[in-house]
């Protein structure tokens, strides 16, 4: 009995134990889980945090981009506003313009102030606006959109030489007549009604070759020959560098007229130009006279591009200071000008060539000077008698190829333009072209002369008035300065 009552007590706290076990081990498997659902729980929390930080973020963003996408717009604008207000071709109040712009614009806020600085070449416009921008996400306003800008148009001191071709070819179609309307557009908005001495614009017409007249040819030193025309013969060594040498002694071109087939004894489209409208007109800033000359402009002879950028060039080059000195000296030149052409080097100075052309360089001829050309009598019988005409009537055919050579042939002038071209952008003047209803050969040997293919323009008919106009504009230097 004893035995199995203590059986039955061992079992019952075998029985205890396990269920004492069993409790402690679902307590402790409910303490788990339960923290395994705590950590949940902040995970949750922390996330949602996590959440809304990133949405506040983003919001920031949202409205801080408007705020800049608004100002960059407002800006902008403002910009376009002052170089509009700024252009001295405006007539209106440039306040006004600017006021005009914001509103026409459609752009968020105002103008809050614009002043304005002029004088007789320049016009300088200054403004600023601001305006609220309401947020989307933040509750608390944004900073105002704010802009400022300023514009100024300047004339500088410039100096232009306008190189025009006036060859025989001119006178195909409208060309003549188109020429003189691009190059009178070209003095009205580069001088317009005066730029008290910053402006400068020689006139340099030129065919087969170019008329330098009396006024320049007096305080040079050249073997004077005649009084018909005016040119000088100029060595090929001269092309590769832009002085005119003053010291040097050259050759006057003879007078006569070649390029005709013989028939009928014309002598007025001579080698030289030999009209007082053909000469060069130099430093000028008189638009009247100006423009009537260029009004007067009339197509012969030969083309020689390389001759009238030489001249082009020269005009700007300072070795040809006494020479313009003494032109002011002789009231040719304006006063204005008495210290031209500057040196390179000085910064407040633009120095520019307008060259333009319809066609290429071509071949000339002279008169053989052994016994055909020796002497006064004989420059008196050349200005009366048309070359050829003569040869025609009073020289066997077969003694006719002795008494004249060929001076230049087109592929030594196209070297010759290319060399004048490289020594001025190597000073640092700015070349633009012009290939007027040019081939494809004439608008290549354009463009390498340029300062770059962007100063080079091809044109068809009226278009090369907008051409000189585009030029014009350009050197008047508009300009954004903040």
């Amino acid at each position: 009995m004893r035995n199995a009552w203590e059986n039955e007590k061992a079992n019952s706290a075998a029985v205890r134990a396990d269920r004492t076990l069993d409790l402690t081990t679902g307590l402790a498997a409910h303490l788990k889980s339960f923290r395994r659902d705590e950590e949940g729980a902040v995970g949750f929390i922390l996330s949602l945090g996590i959440l809304v930080s990133i949405m506040v973020v983003g919001g920031l963003g949202i409205d801080f981009m408007r705020h800049e996408r608004e100002r960059v717009r407002m800006q902008n604008t403002l910009d376009r506003a002052v170089l509009a207000a700024a252009d001295l071709d405006q007539e209106l109040d440039p306040a006004s313009v600017v006021a005009d712009y914001f509103a026409k614009a459609d752009v968020k806020g105002s103008v809050t102030g614009a002043n304005v600085d002029s004088g007789l070449n320049y016009r300088t416009v200054s403004a600023q606006a601001s305006g609220p921008l309401d947020p989307i996400v933040m509750a608390y306003p944004l900073p105002d959109v704010q802009a400022t800008s300023e514009a100024e148009e300047r004339i500088n001191k410039v100096e232009i030489s306008m190189v025009l071709d006036i060859s025989g070819s001119m006178a195909s179609g409208s060309k003549i007549g188109n020429l003189r309307q691009a190059g009178k557009t070209f003095v009205d908005t580069v001088i317009g009604s005066g730029t008290g001495g910053q402006v400068s614009v020689s006139l340099v017409p030129y065919s087969e070759h170019v008329n330098a007249g009396p006024d320049i040819l007096r305080h040079m030193n050249y073997n004077y020959k005649h009084n018909y025309s005016h040119c000088l013969e100029i060595p090929n060594a001269d092309f590769s560098q832009t002085v005119f040498d003053t010291t040097a002694t050259y050759d006057q071109m003879q007078h006569f007229q070649w390029n005709y087939d013989g028939y009928n004894n014309y002598v007025r489209d001579t080698v030289c130009p030999q009209y007082d409208y053909e000469r060069i007109r130099p430093l000028s800033q008189d638009t009247t006279i100006l423009k009537n000359q260029i009004n007067s402009l009339q197509p012969r002879a030969g083309t020689a591009i390389y001759l009238g950028m030489k001249w082009g060039v020269g005009l700007l080059d300072p070795s040809m200071q006494g020479v313009v000195s003494d032109l002011v000296s002789d009231g040719v030149v304006d006063s204005a000008f008495s210290t031209r052409p500057a040196a390179y080097t000085d910064p407040d100075t633009l120095k520019t060539v307008i060259l333009m052309t319809d066609g290429i360089n071509s071949s000339s001829r002279r008169i053989a000077s052994h016994y055909y050309r020796t002497n006064y009598n004989h420059h008196v019988h050349w200005a009366k008698y048309n070359f050829n005409w003569y040869l025609s009537h009073y020289v066997n055919y077969y003694d006719r190829p002795n008494w004249s050579y060929k001076s230049m042939n087109t592929t030594t002038a196209n070297n010759l333009l290319d060399n004048i071209c490289d020594a001025a952008k190597a000073k640092g003047i700015v070349i633009w072209s012009i290939g007027f209803e040019v081939n494809d050969t004439g608008a290549g040997i354009m463009q390498q002369c340029a300062s770059s293919p962007a100063h080079f323009f091809r044109v068809e008919g009226v278009e090369i008035t907008e051409a000189f106009r585009t030029i014009a504009r350009q050197l008047n230097q508009l300009r954004l300065t903040q």
